[in-house]
């Protein structure tokens, strides 16, 4: 039964977005049939940035490690808006490395996050909608300072989400979509990490769909007319998923928060933050306290948090 009906959510879902492309098309091919402005409607823009960060240690009395670290993040949107259309599509891309001492490079970053959200309007500042998301990872990652045990992939995880709702945009700067029917698909392949069920599939299985309500609140502005605060950019963005089907208190949260102050043309400063909270996510705990996980010890969820703060070279287009 559950199983039908997540089926039937796809199907959906599916159809509804095959019908909300199908009038895409047709107005950019009514968009591009005008020979006076050929973007038209369309705002696209983005940013490349790379930060680096080095330490160099030469017989130093009072101990410590040479490092280096280098974050990279590649940002890009393409939006459209005319008459009672509205399309909003993102790709972000982002990795970083460090390197202590003569140890092995070790990830820092790693993420790809492309979104497209298709609406028309209901009545004014709301709008009928349907958004698809796709997020993964480029690379392996390890449970450091342990090189050797794998505990993320390609692909291990990669999360596939499509949701139909309402979409609240009062302005420029802000949006709410709010999705009661939503289909999110969770794929580990990876045999080893699919043997151990990571990240909520079961064991031996690559995929886990589940159907539920979902929420996507981001607040984005870089046009600050105070003069403190005109070479800043800001953005904050939160997604929560609850599960019909399974503990749908248990509400699956992920906020990033990206702050970037302009020194120069192509000199910035950026302060980035990732919190998140999977119960399907399973972290040892350290029971004694000893700082080392013990063979035995408990399992649980807990709420992880990432944050990156880099100076280097970034460039608008």
């Amino acid at each position: 039964m559950k199983t039908k009906f997540e089926i039937l959510a796809i199907l959906l879902l599916l159809s509804a977005f095959a019908q909300t492309f199908g009038q895409v098309t047709d107005a950019e091919k009514a968009l591009r049939s005008k020979t006076a402005d050929t973007t038209q409607g369309w705002k696209r823009g983005g940013v490349i940035s790379v930060n680096l960060a080095q330490t160099s240690l030469t017989n130093w009395s009072a101990g410590g490690l040479s490092s280096v670290a280098v974050n990279g993040l590649f940002s890009t949107f393409a939006n459209y808006k005319k008459g009672k259309t509205a399309w909003d599509n993102s790709l972000d891309v982002g990795y970083g490395l460090l390197k202590q001492g003569n140890g092995k490079p070790m990830k820092t970053d790693d993420k790809i996050d492309l979104l497209s959200k298709y609406g028309k309007e209901a009545f004014k500042s709301f709008y009928y909608a349907i958004l698809f998301n796709f997020k993964t990872q480029m690379a392996p990652g390890y449970k450091y300072p342990d090189d050797s045990t794998k505990i993320s992939n390609l692909f291990a995880p990669a999360y596939f989400m499509l949701a139909g709702g309402m979409d609240y945009k009062p302005n420029a700067y802000f949006s709410a979509f709010i999705a009661p029917l939503t289909v999110k698909v969770t794929i580990v392949n990876d045999q080893k990490l699919s043997d151990a069920g990571a990240f909520g599939v079961k064991p031996g299985e690559k995929s886990l769909g589940e159907v539920g309500g979902y929420l996507r609140a981001i607040y984005s502005k870089n046009d600050f007319k105070s003069e403190l605060l005109k070479n800043v950019s800001f953005t904050s963005k939160i997604d929560l998923f609850s599960n019909y089907q399974e503990k749908p208190q248990n509400v699956v949260i992920s906020w990033e928060t990206l702050i970037a102050m302009k020194v120069n043309k192509y000199i910035s400063v950026n302060f980035n933050t990732h919190l998140m909270y999977d119960d399907k996510i399973k972290t040892p705990f350290d029971i004694n306290g000893d700082g080392i996980i013990e063979p035995g010890e408990s399992h649980g969820a807990k709420v992880q948090f990432k944050e990156i703060l880099g100076v280097g070279f970034s460039y608008n287009f």
